[in-house]
């Protein structure tokens, strides 16, 4: 910690010019440490919160958030001056001067419930295709983010789709799901994977005499423009970024006519599903498969993990033959600690229901499921709305 020092030469240029360096020392100290202090108890009372939603899931409870709205700290240095004879000396002719100080802190911590149509709308909204691929671009594990965003898979078959629903209860669409999502990652551990959004070209005939110049300006911004003498016409081409699609192949290789025939399927579907397509002669390729996976809400993530501690476990699920070799297939998507007692050792840990809830950060799995509970948090960000700081009821709280 940086430290104030005074030279004894000050003590007899004045009081003031000491004073003023006092509080250049301390107002920046101290400003670090309560910006710190409050960042790291909000982060920790959210991840708390999401420990007790999963006991509420667990128990069929409703779920339910309270955020802070607003921290308003304000800061009283005070500081005071003088002189006093030293107790030794001659005669106690030594005059030594007393600075002391002070800071009080006077926090007001708004803290409002997150509700309303808006949130629930959104808590109760599977997730967009978008976010997938926005978190893929991160750098995380395919087969963490499907496990817990996705619901089911659904895959081609010749008579149609089947559906493989991600629930331990359901042992053959558990099973078929896991072993699929393990194929996927195997392909990422290999580089071989691609997450991208197909990119098509778009074409619009228009007749010549139905634009004016001012429109044939503003057409050739957003435009690729080709005048057709023949039939007196415009044809107007654009690049069309499209859906998400999951691959073993890079699909810009494709043809145009094949891009655009993926992209007309991919619009078939669903906003939260998300289209993979594995193909022979690329890596996973032993297993070729094409399909999509529905995404769910975050409610049902909360839900997945809540029951996942007692009435509908998770277990091991091998790999395909065809499979290549995966780096990790953890036999839970969260390990989730449930105690009787206060588990030591571990950093996410709340006590609801009567019970410890803690997530486990110990052991080999430790990774995984830090990155699972990050992950967790961070859907819960993109599900949240900011929260109002006006016009909704709050407990307020003055220190």
């Amino acid at each position: 910690m940086k430290a104030c020092v005074l030279p004894s030469a000050w003590f007899g240029v004045g009081i003031v010019p000491c004073l003023l360096v006092l509080s250049g020392c301390l107002s920046p100290i101290t400003l670090t440490r309560a910006v710190i202090a409050y960042d790291d108890a909000i982060t920790e009372s959210q991840s708390k919160q999401l420990l007790v939603n999963i006991a509420r899931a667990q128990h069929h409870q409703p779920i339910h958030f309270t955020g802070v709205s607003n921290v308003a700290a304000t800061f009283d240095f005070r500081f005071t001056a003088g002189a006093t004879p030293a107790l030794t000396g001659d005669a106690s002719r030594t005059i030594l001067p007393v600075i002391g100080g002070s800071v009080a802190e006077n926090p007001t911590i708004s803290i409002a419930p997150i509700e309303g149509e808006e949130f629930t709308k959104r808590l109760l909204t599977p997730f967009h295709e978008a976010k997938l691929t926005l978190l893929l671009r991160q750098g995380i594990d395919i087969d963490l983010l499907l496990r817990l965003m996705a619901k089911e898979l659904r895959v081609n078959q010749s008579e149609g789709a089947i559906a493989y629903r991600n629930s331990p209860s359901d042992k053959v669409g558990y099973e078929m799901f896991r072993r699929v999502v393990l194929h996927l990652s195997a392909i990422q551990d290999h580089n071989s994977l691609y997450v991208e959004p197909l990119s098509v070209e778009r074409s619009w005939t228009i007749p010549a005499d139905s634009v004016t110049a001012e429109g044939f300006k503003a057409l050739e911004q957003e435009y690729r423009v080709v005048y057709n003498a023949k039939d007196k016409t415009f044809t107007l081409r654009k690049q069309i970024e499209g859906g998400t699609l999951i691959t073993n192949y890079d699909p810009n290789l494709l043809s145009r006519e094949e891009r655009a025939r993926l992209q007309n399927e991919n619009e078939q579907g669903l906003p939260h599903d998300v289209t993979f397509d594995i193909r022979p002669g690329h890596v996973g390729g032993d297993w070729p498969m094409k399909g999509d996976f529905r995404l769910r809400s975050f409610n049902a993530m909360l839900n997945f993990l809540g029951l996942s501690l007692s009435e509908e476990p998770e277990y091991h699920i091998e790999k395909d033959s065809r499979t290549p070799e995966v780096m990790e297939n953890p036999v839970k998507t969260m390990d989730l600690i449930l105690s009787t007692s206060a588990p030591s050792g571990l950093d996410l840990v709340m006590k609801s229901h009567g019970n410890y809830y803690a997530v486990n950060t110990t052991g080999p799995q430790a990774r995984w499921n830090r990155e699972a509970f990050k992950l967790l948090s961070q859907l819960f960000q993109m599900t949240v709305t900011e929260i109002s700081r006006a016009g909704v009821p709050s407990i307020t709280i003055a220190k």
